[in-house]
């Protein structure tokens, strides 16, 4: 599975506890169309998060026992070949060589006849 839809589904799963309007846990499959094991996966990764999530026998719902909030920020950045992308801290990818290089102080480094200096 891949991460950027997991993390949706966290948050789909999250706005519906919050909201406390989860249904069942087959029916909380059914809204989301996942599997039935998926969802106790799911919570799973929010308790594991510290979330306290309790369930409603009476209710037929998921809800929080204590507060929490869960934000999922995701950014995209579309760069030209010649460009470098900043993955890590100090760190680069350099798309022409798909390799990941370190700078700690100012180097240089010549890729296709081009020089790239970092300070």
């Amino acid at each position: 599975m891949s991460t950027l839809k997991n993390l949706e589904r966290l948050q789909q799963l999250h706005n519906l506890i919050n909201t406390e309007t989860t249904g069942s846990p087959s029916e909380l499959a059914n809204k989301m169309n996942i599997s039935e094991r998926l969802v106790y996966n799911l919570i799973e990764q929010l308790k594991d998060f510290e979330a306290a999530i309790c369930y409603s026998r009476k209710s037929k719902t998921y809800y929080y026992c204590e507060d929490f909030q869960l934000e999922v920020n995701i950014s995209v950045t579309v760069m030209t070949n010649n460009e470098l992308t900043e993955i890590f801290a100090g760190s680069y990818f350099l798309q022409e060589n798909t390799s990941l290089q370190t700078f700690y102080s100012e180097q240089k480094y010549i890729s296709n006849n081009k020089t790239l200096i970092c300070a």
